[in-house]
């Protein structure tokens, strides 16, 4: 009989135990949810401020576009150092193709600049004097023209140019071809001209504070002819006709020989 009794007891407490375990483990259940959710709910509200950087694209299709677009960046270079905003301007034309170029488009790279040594940033190679040569790339067009400056003003053989007169874009001009900026022998001839197409040299004059003077009937832009040069091409490459061509430089025929220098400015 004690014996009955013993093994009732036994049951009992064991079921007892059974009970309080199963209750505890189902409230413990209840307790990680609110926890899960508020870590959910942390990570789905973190996610849209996370924005991937990027390269931000010339706008400009003309040169007109280009001119607007650029040229309030080109005299605050110019007020820091002492570059010609037209002859930045000038080549930025020339070099990007008025942005417009492959290179420029990819590269945001608006002067043509190389890696060179010491470039640690981003690259792109490009077929230029040779087949896949290394160029600068930049994340915004504004990089680039504030990296022209610094190539300039970092260089010894462009130091030359910051002893001109202050806004003399003709001695610039001239001045890059001679210290290799670009291996055309065209090059002066073509910034000058598009700096008197384009009355570029009044952001100069704005730059200095003083009165714009539009170039009118003077022969400051010249080409040198080259093999292959006609009259015919040479006025087309600079926007006049074979008759204003040879008024301005007195020429009686259309005979030009070979390293000739002719006027191109009206």
């Amino acid at each position: 009989m004690k014996l009955k009794v013993v093994l009732i007891c036994l049951l009992t407490i064991g079921f007892l135990s059974s009970c309080n375990s199963k209750k505890k483990t189902v409230h413990t259940k209840h307790k990680v949810q609110p926890t899960e959710k508020k870590a959910v709910a942390s990570v789905e509200k973190s996610k849209p401020t996370e924005k991937a950087i990027e390269v931000k694209q010339s706008i400009a299709t003309s040169t007109i576009e280009y001119v607007n677009t650029y040229k309030d960046v080109a005299m605050k270079e110019m007020r820091e150092f002492k570059i010609p905003a037209s002859i930045t301007l000038a080549q930025g034309i020339i070099e990007s193709s008025s942005g417009n170029s492959d290179l420029t488009k990819r590269s945001n790279n608006h002067f043509g600049i190389k890696c060179h040594k010491g470039w640690e940033g981003d690259h792109t190679l490009h077929d230029d004097d040779e087949k896949g040569e290394c160029f600068r790339v930049y994340k915004d067009p504004l990089i680039s023209y504030r990296d022209h400056s610094l190539f300039l003003t970092t260089r010894s053989r462009y130091a030359n140019l910051f002893t001109l007169k202050d806004g003399d874009y003709v001695g610039w001009a001239q001045g890059l071809s001679e210290a290799g900026y670009a291996t055309d022998r065209r090059y002066p001839a073509k910034l000058i001209g598009l700096i008197e197409k384009y009355d570029l040299h009044k952001y100069d004059a704005e730059v200095l504070g003083i009165p714009f003077q539009k170039v009118e009937n003077m022969s400051l832009a010249q080409h040198i002819v080259v093999k292959g040069d006609t009259l015919y091409n040479i006025s087309k490459r600079y926007g006049l006709t074979v008759d204003e061509l040879k008024k301005i430089n007195s020429l009686a025929n259309n005979e030009i020989s070979i390293g000739q220098e002719l006027n191109i400015t009206k």
